[in-house]
């Protein structure tokens, strides 16, 4: 669960990010933050992994304060899907999420039951031996996802997920977290893309100016709603 009480964030330079945001998330939901750019969500994103600390307010991401946390102990809950994949290009598929899961301290036991399911669940289990150079950004895409699976995450967040994609990738993407939140995994998709967030008529929290200014289920993105 997130949760967002009275949070303001204030930068070094004076910009106010963030002007009293107040949102839950609830486990098992599937959310798009949209909003113009500079309006606030990549803020909210970085504020929730523990990337910068909030101004004034209260943060709970699954439990913890983020208050009274440090980078170290940020929540290992969180799975997070990045626009530009940031995949280790000497690296196979496989190893890219061996990488991942080894960093928490995983075993040759949990890495061979683990990373063949999740490479099953995007679609890959074909290209556990490529290099990321050698696969479409479509498929580029789908091993960040698989890396953000690969150590079971109460929660995913995709930052602009479909951004460097054709708008088929693109709803192939948008199709496949949709799965992965009906497994259970609660998903948060930050995103610019109205025609995708219309289509899915998901929970739309929309941002303008530091401010939560629309917040509905089933909501439109640049539409009749918001």
């Amino acid at each position: 669960m997130i949760r967002f009480i009275d949070v303001y964030k204030e930068y070094d330079n004076g910009t106010k990010a963030l002007k009293g945001v107040n949102m839950r998330i609830d486990d098992g939901e599937f959310v798009f933050l949209v909003g113009p750019s500079g309006s606030g969500k990549s803020t909210i994103i970085k504020l929730i992994t523990g990337e910068i600390a909030l101004t004034q307010g209260k943060l709970m991401v699954n439990g913890y304060s983020m208050s009274n946390i440090s980078p170290k102990q940020v929540p290992r809950t969180l799975g997070i899907i990045f626009q530009d994949f940031r995949l280790i290009e000497k690296k196979t598929v496989y190893e890219n999420l061996s990488f991942a899961m080894r960093a928490i301290g995983a075993s040759n036991r949990d890495l061979k039951r683990r990373i063949p399911y999740v490479l099953q669940l995007v679609g890959l289990e074909q290209k556990a031996d490529r290099y990321p150079g050698q696969l479409s950004g479509g498929e580029q895409q789908r091993v960040a996802i698989a890396r953000a699976l690969v150590n079971n995450p109460n929660m995913i967040i995709a930052d602009e997920p479909t951004g460097n994609l054709d708008p088929n990738r693109s709803l192939e993407i948008m199709m496949l977290l949709e799965r992965i939140n009906e497994l259970g995994t609660t998903v948060l998709v930050v995103t610019h893309e109205k025609n995708l967030v219309n289509r899915f008529g998901k929970r739309v929290v929309a941002i303008e100016d530091g401010r939560i200014i629309n917040d509905e289920t089933g909501g439109y993105y640049n539409g009749e709603k918001i």
